[in-house]
């Protein structure tokens, strides 16, 4: 039995090491501008901006440290994406009209649109290779 109770003990304080470990890792990441080929959007030029072409969306928050980690993937991908497609970034907390819209419960959240209606929703931290190839799967998807 203690043989027990000390496994569990060493369990939970490792997991409670790791952990935070991860989350002063996680507060030590910079601020990273974003690209000047990504789009800032708002609940005024949302609508406009997803109407026409190919768009992801990402619908971050600036407390929100995964997407932190997700900066500088959307700029590469913004860089990478030679006008076929638009990289937008929406904070969830400025647009909450259109965050409450389009049912954002998580973030970060992705959300691929062509010509105004969504094609494929994306939750979580990817990185630029998965991104790419689901706008390059959806381009071929006409």
């Amino acid at each position: 039995m203690w043989t027990t109770i000390i496994l569990i003990t060493v369990i939970i304080a490792s997991l409670a090491f790791l952990i935070i470990r991860a989350r002063n890792r996680m507060k030590s990441i910079q601020d990273i501008p974003d690209s000047q080929k990504i789009r800032v959007l708002n609940d005024q030029n949302f609508s406009n901006t997803i109407k026409k072409g190919t768009v992801l969306v990402d619908f971050w928050a600036a407390w929100c440290m995964p997407c932190k980690l997700m900066v500088p993937v959307l700029n590469e991908l913004a860089e990478e994406s030679d006008g076929r497609f638009t990289v937008g970034k929406l904070n969830v907390d400025e647009a909450r009209k259109t965050a409450s819209h389009f049912g954002i419960r998580s973030i970060p959240t992705m959300i691929i649109f062509r010509n105004g209606k969504e094609l494929k929703r994306i939750v979580g931290v990817k990185n630029t290779e998965y991104l790419l190839r689901e706008m390059d799967r959806l381009e071929n998807f006409r």
